[in-house]
């Protein structure tokens, strides 16, 4: 191509054929076949379209915009539903933050001890009680049935273990469970958040409050593993009747410890959590039995246990259980969470008390004094009863405290002040012994006044000369009442001080009768000295006080002050005295078959009290009935239902126990000899005599004083 002017004319370009020519070429203008479009493209091209206004068209333009609006549709709500979320997410966390910031700052949230437990056992170590606000023992996870932690987590949350404190699904279904009902029926909390609940939060329920139990519940899954705080939570939940924790659950429902839970009574106590009060097996069997159902299907449903486990713990049914603590034991326990402050101060941190208390001898004291009610109370008009039984150095070994700890939580034994009638008398006899009397001497029993006060003897008669010894035996009022005076009552109140009463003793005449009121444990720390020797000892019911993890707080020594009371002589006078009274005298009932006893029968006036008070060179006891208003029985005396029920009791607890006469001596009658001078004279002394251990002699713990003296304060 070339374009030039020549004479000023243009000359239009031209195309150069190739020839040299100059001229135009149309073959180079036509297109070729390779400029052509295929067969294929030719067909699509002059497919025909479909006419305007056919269905055919307007389908497929319906379609093209159908899909084109959804497209749109989509990116619109995945974009909003992006910003809206991040922004909800934003709004979350700065809620939470504010309600962070009203939180003490979390360097410094720690979780707060869990109230101590006080484990009481007996002297082979079972279980007398727990008391504190929790009522059972901290318990490992590890230490816990695997079907206990599945039943909690398959009914309170399921998601538990894949959640990290927030269980949105199950949130989010509870509150459209809520909205549905118009009313609160579900909570949505994770065990997290009810956790951080309990541990941290008081129980309102507020926006401000669920806010800062979510925060709590992310700081506790921060800062603790899945495990720690599932048994955190198990041992902190509320499970009614004032159990707080899966161990006080078990034994306040189903009498054992959380270890040996059964897959039922797992079932049973996980239901609890939902509504502790309304579904609580001692209140509504029924309902706590359809609620483990429930339990047991959610434990099936998530695959913790099979259909067949499913359906034999349905079968199994649970122990039933008191409504109230009703046990005798329950007493014991209580006085010894009054006596631990002398011993260890506060408690902070779980402990174990070991006691004196022998097992098997306190549950017969709790038959005796229940069956002796049972069969006569009625019939003498008596409602009331207690029992305390010590041995020869002053530990407690059984106390009954009333008839139904579960009616009635006030511990006679060691409260109730009463008027101890005739049996009170020995310390008057005893003062006269002192004084210079002995048993063969002569009284007149008859009609007597002192300033005004006329005393007479129950059976309304009068015996004329008589024997201190079978005056003594015979109870006889009038001859006690002209001791006291003989003596001087300044004397008697300071005999009785001497052995052991502490209440106050007004000094007169009346005295001589048991008019000065006094409580069934004194009675029995008075009577100690007449069993052991003649020395008074200072009654305790705790060996010793240590940690769970075996740090020993207390322990008792051993070394106790053994104080002589009574010299020889006198003892053996009231001893040989005193078991006549259980030969031929008012403690007939009382006589036990083969082991030498000492005792006193006791009635007060108008018959409001009625006692009996003995001893063997093995235990001391006493036993006391009446009723708690004061009211007249309908002549229960001291020789009657006590002395049957004190007879019942010493039985059962010699069972088997090699027999030891009664300390001191007198005439012709031998007792064990004279008075130790020191503790070492008495373990020895006892050992020569045969003396028994208090303990049963099947408890495997060593023959004589000396395995007794181990029992009860360990050591070589």
């Amino acid at each position: 191509m070339a374009g030039r002017r020549r004479n000023n004319e243009r000359i239009e370009p031209t195309l150069d054929m190739g020839d040299g020519s100059g001229k135009k070429n149309k073959r180079d203008l036509m297109l070729s076949e390779d400029d052509r479009p295929t067969a294929r493209t030719r067909k699509n091209r002059t497919t025909k379209k479909p006419k305007r206004g056919t269905a055919k068209g307007r389908g497929r333009k319906q379609s093209a915009r159908s899909s084109s609006g959804f497209l749109w549709l989509f990116r619109k709500t995945f974009y909003w539903s992006t910003v809206l979320g991040l922004w909800g997410v934003i709004a979350v966390a700065g809620i939470l933050t504010y309600y962070a910031a009203t939180l003490p700052i979390s360097g410094a949230w720690k979780i707060p001890n869990r109230p101590p437990n006080v484990r009481i056992v007996s002297v082979d170590g079972s279980l007398i009680g727990n008391r504190g606000l929790t009522g059972g023992e901290n318990v490992a996870l590890h230490e816990m049935p695997a079907y206990l932690t599945d039943a909690i987590v398959a009914i309170e949350d399921h998601r538990f273990y894949s959640h990290f404190g927030f269980d949105l699904i199950g949130f989010s279904r509870a509150m459209a469970t809520n909205i549905a009902a118009s009313r609160l029926v579900q909570g949505g909390s994770s065990l997290t958040q009810q956790l951080a609940k309990n541990l941290f939060l008081s129980p309102e329920r507020s926006i401000d409050r669920k806010a800062q139990e979510l925060v709590l519940a992310f700081w506790l899954e921060m800062n603790f593993t899945k495990d720690e705080i599932l048994e955190m939570y198990l041992n902190r939940v509320y499970f009614g009747a004032g159990a707080t924790g899966v161990d006080a659950a078990a034994r306040r429902y189903f009498k054992k410890s959380a270890r040996d839970l059964n897959l039922g009574e797992a079932a049973i106590l996980a239901g609890l959590v939902k509504a502790p009060s309304r579904l609580a097996p001692n209140k509504n069997p029924e309902g706590a039995r359809a609620r483990a159902k429930l339990v047991l299907a959610a434990m099936e449903r998530e695959g913790f246990i099979s259909q067949r486990e499913r359906e034999l713990a349905l079968k199994v049914a649970p122990n039933s259980v008191p409504k109230k603590k009703t046990g005798a034991n329950n007493y014991i326990a209580d006085w010894v969470m009054n006596e631990l402050p002398k011993y260890i101060g506060d408690i902070d941190e779980d402990i174990i008390v070991d006691t004196t208390i022998d097992r098997h001898l306190q549950n017969f004291a709790q038959e005796a004094i229940a069956g002796g009610l049972k069969e006569n109370g009625s019939k003498l008009g008596v409602s009331q009863g207690a029992l305390v039984s010590v041995d020869g150095i002053g530990a407690v070994r059984a106390m009954v405290g009333g008839k139904d700890y579960g009616e009635s939580q006030f511990n006679r034994a060691v409260k109730a002040k009463r008027q101890p009638g005739s049996s009170f008398k020995p310390f008057v006899y005893l003062a006269a012994m002192e004084f210079g009397l002995n048993p063969e001497m002569l009284f007149k029993d008859k009609p007597v006044s002192f300033g005004g006060w006329k005393p007479k003897n129950y059976s309304g008669k009068y015996e004329g000369e008589i024997r201190l010894k079978d005056a003594l035996a015979k109870s006889l009022n009038t001859v006690a009442a002209q001791l006291a005076v003989e003596v001087g009552p300044n004397r008697v109140v300071e005999t009785a001080n001497r052995l052991g009463i502490q209440s106050k003793l007004t000094p007169n005449p009346s005295i001589s009768l048991g008019t000065s009121e006094v409580t069934p444990f004194e009675l029995a720390t008075a009577y100690i000295p007449f069993a052991n020797g003649g020395y008074r000892v200072e009654p305790h019911i705790v060996k010793r006080v240590m940690t769970k993890s075996g740090k020993v707080l207390y322990q008792r020594d051993g070394q106790e002050t053994f104080q002589p009371v009574i010299q020889p002589t006198h003892l053996g006078m009231m001893n040989y005295m005193l078991s006549e009274t259980l030969v031929r005298g008012t403690g007939k009932r009382a006589q036990l078959d083969k082991w030498p006893a000492g005792g006193k029968t006791g009635t007060s006036q108008d018959f409001r009290d009625a006692w009996f008070a003995g001893f063997t060179s093995n235990l001391t006891t006493v036993v006391w009935v009446g009723n708690d208003d004061n009211s007249p029985t309908k002549r229960a005396s001291g020789g009657n239902l006590p002395a049957q029920i004190w007879k019942s009791f010493m039985e059962e607890a010699h069972r088997g126990i090699p027999i030891a006469d009664l300390p001191g001596r007198y005439g012709d009658q031998v007792f064990a000899g004279s008075l130790p001078q020191n503790i070492n004279e008495v373990i020895e002394t006892q050992q020569q005599s045969n003396q028994p251990q208090v303990v049963r002699a099947n408890d495997n713990n060593g023959g004589g004083i000396k395995g007794f003296f181990k029992k009860i304060f360990g050591g070589n």
